[in-house]
Formats: C-alpha cells, structure tokens, sequence
C-alpha cells in the first residue's frame, strides 16, 4: 500500500476531543460503525469462499491457470466487490457517508495484506494471523478522508460528513488557532466510541515545525535583534541577548 509522505517541514499530529452529540448523532454514528463492520465481514466472507474454492480445485488436481480467480486485496480492489454487493447485502447503505465502508474495508485491506506478508516471511515482528470478523461488541469506530471536515471558529463545535455540526465537551482553541493561523492542515478525523460509552472525534493534522536556527549556532547561544538600516559610522545598540 502506498504511503503518505509527510512534507519537509511539517510533522504529522494527533487532536483529540471528546464530544456531547445529540441523541440523533448518537444513532448516525452508531449506523456508520454498523456500515463499517458490515463491508468488513462481507468482503472477508468473499475473501475466505475464493480461498476456500481455490484449495479444494488444486486438491481436484486443477492447474493455476484453472482455478476460480483470486481476488485483488487492496482497498480499490475490494471497494469495486463491494460496491457490486452493497445494494443486496446492505439496502440501507445510502443512508452513510461512503467513509463507513471505506472505514471497513481498509481494516480488511490492511489485514490481508499484513497476513499475506507476515506468511510469506516479509514481514519482521510476531506472525500476524488472518483476519477475523468483527462483532456488535467491536470498538466502533469510522475514519472520514474526504468532506466537510472542520473545527468551527466558535471553538465548540466540530463538523464531520454526513452527521453534521457537533458540540464539543472542551475548547477546540488550540487546533481551531493553528488552522485559522495556516500552521496545520486537517488531513482525516476517526469519530470512536469508548467503552464507557463516550464519543470521541481524532483529528490527524499536518503541523508546520517551528523554525529552527542554523545547525552552526548552539542551542544556548545567545540571539539578538540588529536593526539592519544602521549607517555605518553610527553606534550599534542591541538589545540583551536572549536564549535560543
């Protein structure tokens, strides 16, 4: 799978909130969670009959060329299954932001392919087993890439796709100021539920890195101010130095 590249410059950071939504935000988010486990376990259904199928043929003495095709494992492989399924499997799909399924999907996605890896020993670390389905009593949780996805300028309230303007428990101020500011730029934001039962909505952010004196200067190196329109036979006067 292709990786996201963080631009020099720029660190990629984690903002956190909890959050109070409506009764109504509480059932929408509940619906995208059930949207994510539901393209999750159907695909992983799929997955496991074509390699099932494709183990008994060989077992029949069937050569590779004449197997049942394999399916494509990557997420755009396994959204084009899906979206060819949805409408029988999940009739009430459209009532989701389409980041529910993608949610779903791209779990599977990536658990297949740390199997596969993990399998073929290309993989460094503990064995990863195959994936399993996920149940009603799953952590929920849904990831939105694309859409309106916003802190608002009250400092109150988040927007997310599909579920609309929600009030934050705490002041979103030290996000919303890098934003405003052109210091961070919101990349995605996971709305999860906690096993309290408390909603929280995660904003991955690109933050721009302070600037940082020249390797040449020493971390405690006095720095001060010159005023750079002084004429030559007039006296310098700078101001006490300060810390880097």
């Amino acid at each position: 799978m292709a990786r996201f590249e963080i631009p020099r410059g720029w660190t990629a950071q984690a903002y956190t909130f909890a959050v109070d939504p409506t009764p109504a935000q509480v059932r929408a988010f509940r619906s995208h969670a059930g949207g994510a486990r539901t393209a999750h376990n159907t695909m992983l259904a799929v997955v496991k009959a074509v390699l099932d199928q494709r183990a008994a043929e060989r077992s029949y003495g069937l050569a590779e060329e004449e197997l049942t095709p394999s399916l494509n494992w990557s997420l755009a492989g396994l959204r084009k299954e899906w979206n060819a399924r949805k409408g029988e499997v999940a009739p009430w799909w459209a009532e989701n932001s389409k980041e529910a399924y993608s949610t779903g999907l791209d779990s599977l996605a990536r658990g297949l392919d740390a199997w596969s890896k993990s399998r073929a020993g290309e993989r460094a670390g503990k064995t990863v087993g195959f994936p399993r389905f996920t149940t009603a009593r799953s952590r929920r949780s849904v990831r939105f890439t694309t859409g309106t996805i916003r802190v608002e300028p009250d400092r109150h309230h988040v927007t997310l796709p599909r579920i609309g303007r929600i009030k934050t428990h705490e002041s979103t101020r030290k996000l919303a100021r890098r934003v405003e500011a052109g210091t961070a730029r919101i990349l995605s934001a996971t709305e999860s539920e906690d096993s309290s039962g408390r909603w929280h909505v995660a904003f991955q952010v690109l933050v721009r890195r302070a600037v940082e004196p020249p390797a040449h200067v020493g971390v405690a190196a006095p720095i001060v101010g010159v005023d750079v329109g002084v004429k030559a036979d007039s006296l310098l006067v700078v101001a006490t130095p300060g810390r880097a």
